[in-house]
């Protein structure tokens, strides 16, 4: 929490006004039962109704301050709390854009999401809680001691005899409520993950008609996460009961004694009323005070959450290249020697060596989890490699800055994302780009025939392109690639849901447009890739072969068997058509 407190630096001036505020009003409050102790035992025995009045109509006036103070400061707590928060939220959002997907995995999406908002939701309710109760409570305790000490000494000792038993109680609950909303917190990550999950699956689940099992699986969660609040809580509860136990014992001790020293002549029956009343508003202010440690609880659980976050050493940003020139005669990419293995798991890719000049293009095939993908990944230093270097322009790409690197790629990654927004958006994506440009680029993907059938440039996209079929969504991303003239292009399994006929004029149109561009192409079709000048052949994290498509049908039996079977079926379906058009 002392780490969070930074951020309320800059709303100091307008804390101290609001909590300024909430002082007077709290201080006037306490003077009414003092002013009605004074009506009762001085006043009312003189028989005379102007004095009387007149102190009442003080009582009425002190009674509107408090209520305006009160309200003016409890809406500038507010605000407060709110741009707090907003500002955590700015920084949390921020941070989370310069983690590697290293430290995402580590994290976790749903973690971080929940970071995002559950943990910076009890942020602001406790910023706001202690700016308009904080203070509140602790001047009516103080306060209403002070009052009662002037009113009837030997009485107020009774109700101080209390507080000592209260505060140990709040203390010892508040500590064991901290370690438990750290474990419902983690549950939340846990829920909150199988709902992503069953939201993006939505899909598969309703064809494999897996809705009840999923439901049961989100009923075991849900219900596990249950008891983890229902024992917090719980726990937490327990100060509310006991310490009206504890507070209404003060208040028939404080009765009887009071009866008997008003039985025998030592206090004014006027004291006892205005001395109730004043009990009554330090019992409130106690529990106001359990409630600020009840909160301040799940603060300190949610802090700790969102200060990892803040917190997390940022591994891959750099602001300033690390060379002052490029090497001549270099490769335009060098892959020598790399090794990367993920956290906690096998190696991806082990000892991968080559080298494109630029305009060359690779072409990677391979199985289910052979690495292509992470050659990708490690290219654009998603991750930092175990071992070994990769080199653009003869510099290891750990020495750019990480903008300038990310800004010569163009990349279609497996399974990328549309936003919500237009389709002009979704090619541009925040880059200054005219609308030339971008028709341009869409005509290029093969993309300008349906963008103009859905209306043009301004027609909406869906959540993950939701209204788009998959060959559409595709055109789209790669038309989002070639929009910035990358100097890299980078397509990972980006035409499979494309016909033969499409993806042999998108290739065209790359070959005769971006010929200076270096293209690296993941694919399933051997159709893609054969026209490289290189491709890689990937078995289990390790290269089995390399080189044009000629000399791999001659020298790799994995790719000669994949090229048979795709080129032979392509010629079937070919003379079928052929015998059903004639």
């Amino acid at each position: 929490m002392k780490r969070l407190a930074v951020y309320l630096k800059p709303f100091i001036p307008r804390m101290s006004l609001g909590l300024s505020i909430k002082v007077i009003g709290t201080i006037v409050e306490l003077i009414i039962p003092w002013i009605l102790s004074y009506i009762i035992d001085d006043l009312i025995p003189l028989g005379q109704i102007r004095p009387v009045v007149i102190w009442g109509l003080l009582m009425i006036l002190c009674a509107m301050i408090g209520w305006a103070g009160n309200i003016t400061a409890n809406r500038m707590a507010s605000s407060v709390a709110r741009d707090c928060t907003r500002q955590i939220r700015h920084d949390l959002f921020a941070k989370i854009s310069y983690l590697s997907e290293r430290q995402v995995d580590l994290l976790s999406i749903p973690s971080l999401i929940s970071r995002m908002t559950s943990d910076t939701y009890v942020l602001h309710q406790t910023v706001g809680m202690i700016q308009r109760i904080g203070v509140r409570a602790p001047i009516l305790l103080i306060g209403g001691i002070i009052v009662t000490l002037t009113l009837d000494p030997v009485l107020t000792l009774i109700m101080i005899a209390t507080l000592p038993i209260l505060g140990s109680l709040t203390l010892y609950v508040s500590r064991k409520g901290i370690r438990l909303f750290k474990i419902v917190q983690r549950g939340s990550d846990a829920l909150l993950r199988v709902v992503r999950e069953n939201a993006v699956g939505v899909r598969v689940i309703k064809a494999l008609s897996k809705s009840d099992y999923e439901r049961r699986r989100f009923k075991k969660v849900n219900d596990e996460q249950t008891q983890r609040e229902r024992h917090a809580e719980t726990t937490m509860a327990l100060i509310n009961p006991i310490m009206t136990m504890v507070l209404n014992a003060g208040v028939v001790a404080v009765i009887l004694a009071g009866g008997y020293r008003v039985h025998n002549g030592t206090t004014e029956i006027g004291k006892i009323i205005a001395f109730m009343n004043l009990f009554t508003i330090v019992m409130n202010a106690m529990m106001a005070i359990t409630r600020i440690f009840n909160m301040f609880s799940r603060a300190a659980a949610s802090s700790a959450r969102v200060l990892e976050v803040l917190d997390t050493p940022v591994e891959l940003f750099e602001e300033a290249p690390k060379f002052s020139f490029l090497p001549e005669n270099a490769s335009h990419i060098t892959f020598d020697n790399v090794t990367f293995r993920y956290e906690r798991g096998t190696f991806a890719v082990k000892d991968l060596n080559f080298a494109l000049k630029r305009g060359e293009t690779l072409g990677i095939i391979g199985a289910t989890g052979a690495g292509k993908s992470t050659v990708i990944r490690a290219l654009m230093r998603y991750y930092d490699i175990s071992e070994g270097s990769i080199q653009i322009d003869g510099v290891d790409i750990r020495d750019y800055a990480t903008v300038d690197l990310r800004r010569k790629f163009g990349v279609v990654f497996q399974n990328d994302t549309l936003f919500k927004d237009t389709i002009r958006e979704n090619i541009r994506l925040g880059r200054n780009l005219s609308d030339e440009e971008l028709l341009e680029a869409a005509r290029r993907a093969q993309a300008l025939e349906f963008i103009e059938e859905q209306g043009g440039l301004d027609a909406p996209v869906a959540i993950k392109g939701a209204n788009l079929s998959g060959g559409q969504k595709q055109r789209l991303l790669i038309a989002r690639a070639l929009a910035g003239d990358p100097e890299i292009l980078v397509l990972d399994d980006s035409s499979s849901a494309l016909d033969y006929k499409t993806d042999a004029r998108l290739r065209e149109e790359i070959r005769k447009h971006y010929a200076d561009a270096t293209k690296i192409i993941v694919a399933q079709r051997v159709s893609s890739i054969m026209h490289a000048e290189k491709i890689l052949v990937m078995e289990n994290g390790r290269v089995i072969g390399m080189g044009t498509h000629e000399e791999l049908m001659a020298s790799c039996p994995l790719y000669r068997e994949i090229g048979d079977s795709q080129i032979g079926d392509r010629r079937a379906d070919e003379t079928g058509k052929e015998a059903v058009q004639k």
